[in-house]
């Protein structure tokens, strides 16, 4: 069961956009959430998975620096995919109604009142 804020502000995209640029608001984006969300968003087991098969072929197959550089790419840009999440999502939700919508809706992303 989810606790809502009862401060938690509910404003349209335009009325974000302008309350953030003017200091108005103070947002919260939560990190797990947001690295769920953006992973899922980008489907980065779909893109991982094919990475690490094309560098485990190119060590089998004799080319074993180049095979091991391409594995330990395929596991550090989801890592730093995810690490940079809350980031994206906060200027994704800036710039995109959709986006903002999607990630207030499932509070990813919380709005309340800067004091």
């Amino acid at each position: 069961m989810r606790v809502l804020n009862p401060f938690a502000l509910t404003l349209t995209h335009a009325e974000f956009r302008d309350a953030f640029n003017a200091g108005k608001i103070s947002v919260q984006v939560d990190p797990a959430a947001a690295a769920k969300y953006l992973s899922a968003r980008l489907l980065l087991p779909f893109v991982t998975l094919p990475v690490l098969g094309v560098g485990v072929a190119l060590a089998l197959s004799g080319w074993i620096w180049t095979g091991l550089a391409v594995i330990a790419v395929g596991i550090v840009m989801p890592r730093l995919v995810k690490r940079s999440a809350t980031h994206f999502v906060l200027t994704r939700a800036l710039e995109d109604e959709q986006i903002y919508r999607e990630v207030t809706q499932s509070n990813i992303l919380r709005i309340s009142a800067v004091a």
